[in-house]
C-alpha cells in the first residue's frame, strides 16, 4: 500500500510523542488502530462484494449459454424424432395397403420328360425325378449348375450358440 520505512515510522512517532504528549499518546494510538482495522474490513468487505459479483455475472452468462445448447437439442431431438415417426407412419401405410399385384408367368402344364432328357439328366447326375422340362419363359441352368436332390437329413443353422462350460 504506502511505501513507509521504519526510520519514518519512528520519526512520526518521535512528532505525535512531542506534540500529544505522553498521557494521551496511547489513546491516540488505540483509536488509530481501530480506525485503521475498520478501513481493512471495509476494504475487503468492498473487494469480495465486488469479486462476488463478477462470479454471479459470469454464472449467469453460463447458464444463458447451457439453456441455450439444451434447447437446440432439444429442438434436433425433435426433429428427428418427428421425421423418424413420418417414416413409420409411411412404412405403416405402405405394409397396410395391398401391393399390386406382379403379372403372372403363365406355367404351362408339366409334361413327362422324353427318353433324351432322361438321359441327360442321368449324365449331369441327377435322379429322375428331378429332371423336368424348363418352362420357356425362363433360362434354362447349365448341368453344371443344377444339384442333385438332397438327403432328408439336412441341417440348418439357425445362428444360436450352445451354452458355454464354465471352467472350475
Amino acid at each position: 500500500m504506502f511505501d513507509i520505512g521504519f526510520s519514518e515510522i519512528a520519526v512520526i512517532g518521535v512528532v505525535a510523542l512531542v506534540v500529544l504528549g505522553p498521557e494521551r499518546l496511547p489513546k491516540v494510538a488505540r483509536t488509530a488502530g481501530h480506525l485503521f482495522g475498520r478501513l481493512q474490513r471495509y476494504v475487503a468487505n468492498v473487494k469480495s462484494d465486488i469479486n462476488r459479483e463478477m462470479e454471479l455475472s459470469e454464472l449467469a452468462k453460463m447458464k444463458e449459454e447451457v439453456t441455450s445448447a439444451a434447447k437446440s437439442f432439444e429442438q434436433t431431438i425433435n426433429e428427428q424424432a418427428r421425421s423418424v415417426e413420418t417414416e413409420a407412419h409411411a412404412l405403416e401405410k405402405s405394409a397396410t395397403s395391398e401391393p399390386p399385384a406382379p403379372n403372372p408367368i403363365p406355367i404351362p402344364p408339366a409334361s413327362t420328360p422324353s427318353q433324351a432328357e432322361l438321359l441327360a439328366g442321368q449324365e449331369a447326375g441327377l435322379p429322375p425325378a428331378i429332371v423336368t422340362t424348363p418352362h420357356p419363359a425362363i433360362p434354362a441352368a447349365p448341368a453344371a449348375m443344377v444339384a442333385p436332390a438332397v438327403a432328408a437329413t439336412q441341417t440348418f443353422d439357425l445362428g444360436v450358440e450352445p451354452p458355454r462350460r464354465l471352467r472350475s
